[in-house]
């Protein structure tokens, strides 16, 4: 998969999401690479607001470009989950995750904002907060046993290498309330340990 073709993919979903005046943001590896340590993915993550009545215009926006599960699709809005649409040509995966109603993921939505990602030309997309990055990969992290190693290598580079710009009232706030204060902080012992 070339960056290019990648690049495409998401120039391609942005617009359809636009023309449907849906409301959205990158999430996932791809803001963790933005803004730390970059790596490679397959998938991109989108926090979408997604109601039933959407269901059919995305449908029909996404086309013969993409596969996606109208079932898979309809159980995510029920529930404030995910479901993906997969490129026909590249296989490519968008992983669409419902915003859900919590105060955080209210507050982790308003605060999204403007990335440009390279490509010809340039694509501007809505990005998740650097700090709402590190939440969020802490509650994955937390959720998943604390067994994921590039969940926690994400959290270290987005610490380590946005510190001084880091709004750490809102990160010890929110860490705080969805219970990942203590991982929290033994990220921030980790990072300090590594300067």
């Amino acid at each position: 998969m070339s960056e290019s073709e990648f690049v495409a993919v998401l120039r391609l979903v942005d617009g359809r999401l636009r023309d449907l005046g849906l409301s959205f943001m990158v999430g996932g590896s791809v803001a963790s690479s933005a803004y730390g340590e970059p790596r490679m993915t397959r998938d991109v993550d989108l926090v979408i607001e997604l109601t039933r009545e959407g269901i059919e215009p995305l449908i029909l926006a996404l086309g013969t470009d993409f596969y996606v599960s109208r079932d898979a699709m309809l159980e995510a809005v029920r529930d404030s989950r995910s479901f993906n649409a997969v490129h026909v040509d590249s296989g490519i995966k968008i992983d669409f995750f419902v915003r859900g109603s919590a105060p955080f993921d209210t507050e982790e939505f308003s605060r999204r904002r403007p990335f440009e990602i390279e490509g010809q030309p340039p694509l501007v997309v809505p990005m998740k907060s650097i700090e709402d990055s590190v939440l969020r990969k802490l509650q994955w992290f937390r959720d998943g046993d604390e067994a994921s190693e590039q969940q926690w290598r994400d959290v270290i580079g987005l610490l380590a290498l946005n510190a001084p710009e880091l709004d750490r009232a809102y990160l010890s706030r929110w860490a705080a309330t969805i219970g990942v204060k203590d991982l929290l902080e033994r990220a921030d012992r980790q990072v300090e340990k590594g300067r």
